[in-house]
């Protein structure tokens, strides 16, 4: 069955390569490099691929009828001409073959086919909001891929962690064998594992000192002794498509008062975060749990000529085979579904004192959330 707006009507188009983008690989279950097209008609799902991908889809998708791609473009020519036979073509054609009056289009449909296929007088609108809303409603399966993803991510950590633990200090600087530690190590290190964990991780993060307080900077150059450095890593599973993402904070050397405070106030955060999600719970009160924990300790945010400082993004957001998918925790008003699995990650950000972000997954039940992420606490090694 198609899980989808629970409309019979419902008749989902894509065109995208599933190895890149979620809702196919979620349509159809199976990997593909290239854009192709798909869509549900009833309960049924069909896609339209080319030889050379004919036989794997039929074998390993969720797909109940597989077309092959050369058989339709010779019919969209024959239709269209000899210079048709393009996707828009094909598709005008299988909404006629299907009895489809309407195809539900996800909001990034490429703009330029869906200008394609209103000049044929194909039917469509676009849908508001996502195109499969079950998505954020995880499965047991679903919930496992997750768990594996952030294993992957807390094998990535400890890595960095084994890494800045053995760093030698000389200088105000970290060193390892021999040489200055730099970010870029770090994250050869953290990705190297991953890779041995079966996932791939891009743009990981392991930024010390103001350049971590951008949250999304993603660290360069040496790292210093008694400095904060954020190390954030959100693999995806090659085998599955599915992503872990996780946070943890270090410091080599000895901490500041300052930087301590930090620290301890973003995990009570994080820890009052947790207490409050369940299902039915709006998330922005989630949220408002974070930021009530940093007020009562002093801790403002503002804006200021040089960027933000204090608690500046949101408490969390929704993970699956994306990283960042619906739903938010943050200050728009969202109620929680149960099932759902979202990363709860507050954090700090003040420029000569350093930044923390301490980040985890949890899948929401009526009650406790079920963590779907472990790694330690640890934070400074001296």
């Amino acid at each position: 069955m198609i899980q989808s707006k629970d409309a019979s009507d419902f008749s989902p188009l894509l065109f995208a390569a599933s190895a890149h983008h979620a809702d196919p690989l979620y349509f159809g279950k199976v990997s593909i490099p290239d854009p192709f097209i798909a869509f549900g008609t009833g309960s049924r799902k069909v896609a339209v691929v080319n030889a050379l991908e004919f036989s794997r889809v039929r074998r390993n998708s969720d797909f109940d009828e597989v077309l092959p791609l050369e058989e339709w473009t010779r019919r969209a020519r024959e239709t269209h001409g000899e210079q048709a036979g393009g996707p828009a073509e094909i598709i005008s054609l299988l909404a006629k073959e299907y009895g489809i009056e309407e195809f539900t289009l996800p909001e990034d449909f490429p703009a330029g086919l869906a200008f394609r296929l209103r000049d044929l007088g194909v039917r469509f609108r676009v849908s508001e909001g996502p195109l499969f809303p079950s998505r954020m409603r995880k499965t047991a399966r679903e919930a496992r891929a997750i768990a594996e993803g952030n294993a992957c991510s807390a094998a990535g950590i400890a890595a960095a962690a084994s890494l800045l633990r053995s760093a030698k200090i000389k200088a105000g600087y970290l060193f390892h064998r021999g040489r200055k530690l730099t970010s870029e190590a770090l994250k050869i290190a953290i990705e190297t594992a991953c890779l041995e964990n079966g996932g791939v991780s891009m743009d990981t993060i392991a930024a010390g000192g103001d350049q971590a307080c951008d949250p999304h900077e993603r660290g360069s150059g040496p790292l210093r002794a008694n400095e904060l450095i954020i190390v954030d890593v959100f693999p995806r599973i090659s085998r599955t498509g599915f992503h872990g993402d996780m946070t943890r904070t270090f410091l080599r050397g000895r901490a500041s008062d300052a930087q301590r405070a930090i620290v301890e106030a973003v995990r009570a955060a994080q820890m009052a975060a947790l207490a409050k999600i369940r299902a039915g719970v709006n998330g922005r009160d989630v949220h408002q749990a974070c930021v009530d924990v940093f007020t009562a300790r002093g801790f403002k945010t503002e804006r200021t000529s040089k960027g933000a400082v204090g608690f500046f993004h949101g408490t969390g957001h929704g993970i699956g085979l994306e990283v960042h998918e619906p739903p938010r925790v943050s200050t728009v008003e969202h109620i929680l579904q149960r099932s759902a699995v979202v990363t709860v990650e507050p954090g700090l950000y003040y420029r000569g004192i350093g930044a923390c972000r301490i980040e985890d997954v949890v899948q929401i039940t009526a009650g406790k959330p079920k963590m779907l992420s472990d790694a330690p606490y640890k934070w400074e090694f001296r």
